[in-house]
């Protein structure tokens, strides 16, 4: 499989893909939205499931669809939580 970069066309970057966590067990998850209509409605049903079952969740937002996550938001993220899931949704 390959997976390419939406961000930047002329070169695509490569990288390798990050090894899936066993358990969610103990881990913080980021539950990003992206700003599209309707991830929100998304990511409090994913909330929702994962409270339930005691993992922790934190909610972050992306002030645009249109553009990269800010690198303010990136550290955040990276300094908070142990994985991120995305809401893409229209």
């Amino acid at each position: 499989m390959q997976l390419l970069d939406p961000t930047s066309e002329r070169q695509p970057a490569s990288r390798e893909r990050l090894p899936r966590p066993q358990s969610l067990t103990n881990k913080r998850v980021a539950l990003l939205d992206i700003s599209k209509p309707r991830g929100d409605v998304f990511l409090d049903r994913l909330a929702s499931q994962l409270d339930s079952i005691g993992i922790e969740t934190r909610r972050y937002q992306k002030p645009t669809f249109t553009r990269v996550a800010p690198v303010d938001l990136k550290h955040q993220i990276v300094s908070e939580c142990d994985l991120v899931i995305e809401a893409l949704a229209d």
